[in-house]
């Protein structure tokens, strides 16, 4: 079957691309579409994220394993689209180039046959251009957390000596002057 995605960027101005592509092919696959059709070098970082309906972001799926052991995290190649996306769950989010978050709320919008004679992924259409930089991104943080800074009792000079004072390099064999 062929999937028919929307793929709108998270900004002020209507910005999206609808893409058509097979239901059997990854994440990675996606996601080589839209560095295509939004007009990227593909030379940065992305990922994607599952979601719930309201577009609240859930498990991530990256680009490159980084997991503490090879083999230990699920990358986009390791997903067919079916698998991840159906009628139940349309939605996902990809954010591509960690350092300016160029964010996209992707949507299942389809699920039809395949056109004889056509090749996927297609771009079926675009809309608006790329602006020359992402949006400000506003981060909130869950909960109320008091500043890195508010001390609830002062600290002393003993406090923030970690070596035990001025003679602490001797235990180690060092000279007061080794150079």
């Amino acid at each position: 079957m062929i999937y028919k995605f929307r793929a709108i960027l998270d900004a002020e101005e209507d910005i999206f691309r609808d893409i058509a592509i097979d239901d059997n092919d990854t994440l990675e696959d996606l996601h080589n579409a839209l560095v295509n059709a939004f007009g990227f070098d593909g030379m940065e970082v992305a990922s994607f994220y599952t979601c719930d309906d309201t577009w609240n972001q859930e498990d991530e799926i990256p680009m490159f394993d980084t997991g503490d052991a090879p083999g230990e995290m699920r990358t986009m190649a390791d997903f067919q689209l079916h698998e991840i996306l159906h009628e139940e769950q349309t939605k996902i989010i990809y954010v591509y180039d960690f350092i300016n978050m160029w964010t996209f709320l992707v949507e299942l919008a389809a699920i039809e046959e395949p056109v004889p004679g056509a090749t996927y992924p297609d771009l079926l259409f675009s809309h608006g251009e790329m602006p020359a930089e992402a949006m400000e991104k506003q981060f909130e943080a869950d909960g109320d957390y008091e500043s890195y800074n508010d001390f609830e009792d002062e600290l002393d000079e003993e406090d923030m000596d970690m070596f035990g004072g001025d003679d602490h390099f001797e235990d180690y064999g060092f000279e007061e002057n080794w150079n």
